[in-house]
């Protein structure tokens, strides 16, 4: 029988079996947080995956059909003196922004998501993270760089932003056939919210750059998985650019 607590040593770090929790012996801390969205390589490894979208004869905006679903944007992922920060989600928000305002003016969908948790609805959130966002927490608020009136505001306690909430017929009732995911985290809410949409029989459009999460692995991982038989890939300025009729 197992006992249960084990140690392993692998590749000089200590890992440790606690009841159900993997940690590490480095602080628990099992990745980076790096500001990557601007990078050369990140750009260069992104557009080649918008390329195979483009080469798969992939559309990236249908006015009238799209809705945008802007993940999480909370403080809680945003302020700097969150231990969940996530550096690189500042430069996401121009971008949302500037979609959200477009999808506004043409009276396309806008849903905002607000992750909230409690102990009765944390599942196994719970026994990945310390700690569950709480409604009364002022950093579960959206944050104020975006504007939520454009929109509205959705709760959700999952990943998935479908799981338990009224997205899909509030979409279905709209008419709606593509969904555009920004948001954090790429290969968390973003990544999941994007399969459970295509499972739904959404069209599935994926900024490269209109999602963020803690370092460019995790977020080069999605893209790539996402496009090949999940979503299509677009730079947000293309998708933007589509949105004014200009492509």
């Amino acid at each position: 029988m197992l006992s249960s607590y084990i140690v392993l040593a692998q590749s000089r770090v200590t890992w440790a079996c606690v009841g159900r929790r993997l940690v590490t012996g480095r602080e628990g801390n099992i990745m980076s947080r790096d500001i990557y969205l601007d990078g050369e390589s990140f750009r260069r490894k992104s557009a080649e995956l918008v390329q195979r979208s483009v080469e798969f004869g992939r559309g990236v905006f249908t006015p009238g059909r799209t809705a945008l679903i802007v993940l999480d944007m909370q403080r809680y992922f945003l302020d700097p003196d969150s231990h969940a920060h996530i550096p690189s989600a500042a430069d996401i928000v121009p971008g949302i922004r500037s979609l959200a305002a477009l999808f506004s003016e043409r009276d396309l969908p806008v849903i905002f998501t607000r992750h909230l948790n409690t102990p009765e609805n944390g599942g196994a959130l719970a026994l990945w993270w310390d700690d569950l966002i709480r409604e009364e927490d002022s950093l579960s608020e959206i944050t104020t760089d975006l504007d939520t009136s454009m929109g509205v505001v959705l709760k959700k306690s999952q990943y998935d932003a479908f799981y338990d909430t009224d997205l899909e017929s509030n979409l279905k009732e709209r008419g709606i056939e593509r969904v555009v995911i920004t948001g954090v985290m790429t290969h968390l809410c973003c990544e999941t919210t994007a399969r459970s949409a295509f499972v739904r029989g959404f069209e599935v459009t994926f900024p490269v750059d209109g999602t963020a999460t803690y370092d460019e692995n995790f977020h080069l991982a999605t893209l790539l998985n996402l496009s090949h038989g999940f979503a299509t890939l677009a730079f947000a300025e293309d998708i933007s650019a589509c949105a004014l009729g200009d492509g």
